[in-house]
């Protein structure tokens, strides 16, 4: 195996553990302002991706970079339906409306 890729491999799955361990020390008031963030990223990863799956040559090329498009694709959306649900925990739930009481009839007499 090549030294540089067994570097890269090392740096990903450091990137693994450390990135659990962070968003595991979250705290859940901060996750819908943090999942906005991070859909905003994934965006840009997105278009990212797009325009390296354009430049392909190689069908192996252009299998990885269909893939990447998908996924990212899937992480885009799936952040936006996360944070959604997330959202809609913050809203109250609507309250019905009193009755309206009616004036009692005058009685003459």
């Amino acid at each position: 195996m090549n030294e540089n890729l067994l570097n890269e491999f090392t740096v990903f799955v450091l990137a693994i553990f450390i990135g659990f361990e962070v968003i595991s020390k979250v705290p859940t008031i901060l996750h819908t302002p943090l999942m906005s963030g991070t859909n905003a990223i994934h965006g840009i990863i997105l278009v990212g991706a797009i325009l390296i799956a354009a430049t392909a040559r190689d069908p192996l090329e252009i299998a990885l970079g269909l893939v990447a498009v998908i996924l990212a694709t899937i992480n885009v959306v799936g952040g936006f339906v996360v944070t959604d649900r997330m959202l809609e925990m913050f809203k109250g739930r609507p309250t019905a409306k009193p009755a309206e009481k009616t004036p009692p009839e005058k009685t003459t007499g």
